[in-house]
């Protein structure tokens, strides 16, 4: 019988107190062979802006809890030329994977807001096969750019946009915090409305139909902070967004506006949006006869919604 022996992945330490191998996060991606390794990361707060371009980079907090190991960095839209490059943990590599950390862009709590020029990132993550499970994002507008660096210039042509899965995750903030156009699954994820006069939580991204990509949010809790005036699933961003929650909860106090989805554009009626299973606090299924421009799923159709159906691709991905 053929044996096969897999290599073992390095591990390496880091911890903010300089007891560790590295006391910079940073400085421990840079020593990372070409082939990736994993990288585990004592309690405490890192301030420092993250660029992972090596393929199977691991990141593990060593807390008891994510909120034991914070990576955090403060830039916004206005200051670093765009929303591209406000992220404070940026991934472009494929195969990441991340547990049991806080990943954070603390922008205005650092600086006055304006209209313009506020987007804030906390993970920019454009690469394949990216797993992050008991992970909180926590920022503003533009928390999350769950993004695809596969399909920008395929024009009308078939392609599969990056896949990434997000599991038991805490993702917070207000306007558009979830964006890009990734093929992403949210699964038994908190999302959370920060404190503003419209929170948006998606703006999804998809050119055009030909793109295989979307959010599919499944075993959602929806919770909110006091001081959030109109909360919808999302806008879309671009002419085919796509967005399917499935079995999501309302926690007690959270309100969804009636009509579930913002205009933007006039983009709605070309974007592919829908629900299915949608209950209050108390078990009650919430009111969606004031949807717009989006469809309730059938129990078949949502049965077969899951993470290994949205994220297998060509390769057969298991995550």
């Amino acid at each position: 019988m053929l044996t096969v022996v897999r290599a073992q992945r390095p591990v390496v330490t880091v911890s903010a107190t300089g007891t560790a191998q590295f006391k910079a996060v940073q400085k421990a991606i840079d020593a990372m062979p070409a082939t990736g390794g994993v990288i585990e990361i004592a309690p405490g707060i890192y301030r420092e802006k993250l660029h992972i371009t090596t393929n199977g980079i691991e990141l593990r907090g060593l807390g008891r809890k994510p909120e034991d190991v914070v990576l955090t960095w403060d830039d916004g839209a206005r200051y670093v030329g765009g929303t591209r490059n406000s992220g404070s943990v940026n991934v472009t590599a494929d195969d990441f994977r991340a547990e049991n950390l806080t990943i954070q862009n603390d922008f205005e709590r650092t600086h006055d807001r304006s209209e313009e020029g506020s987007q804030a990132v906390a993970l920019m993550l454009s690469g394949d096969r990216a797993v992050l499970r008991h992970v909180r994002l926590l920022g503003f507008q533009d928390t999350l750019y769950a993004n695809s660096r596969t399909c920008h210039d395929a024009g009308d042509k078939p392609c599969q946009a990056s896949r990434q899965l997000f599991e038991d995750c805490y993702i917070e903030g207000h306007i558009d915090f979830i964006f890009g156009d990734a093929k992403a699954v949210f699964n038994r994820c908190e999302i959370h409305a920060v404190a503003h006069q419209m929170v948006t939580i998606t703006a999804q991204s998809r050119l055009t139909p030909q793109e295989d990509s979307g959010y599919l949010f499944l075993n959602t809790t929806l919770t909110e902070a006091d001081g959030v005036g109109q909360l919808y699933y999302g806008r879309p961003w671009r002419a085919s967004s796509r967005v399917y929650f499935v079995d999501t909860k309302l926690a007690k106090g959270t309100e969804l506006n009636p009509a579930g989805w913002l205009e933007w554009g006039g983009r709605l009626a070309t974007s592919d949006y829908a629900e299915f299973g949608t209950v209050r606090a108390d078990g009650r299924p919430d009111d969606v006869s004031g949807r717009i421009f989006s469809r309730q799923l059938t129990a078949d159709q949502a049965k077969a919604l899951s993470v290994q159906s949205w994220l297998a691709g060509s390769d057969g991905w298991k995550p």
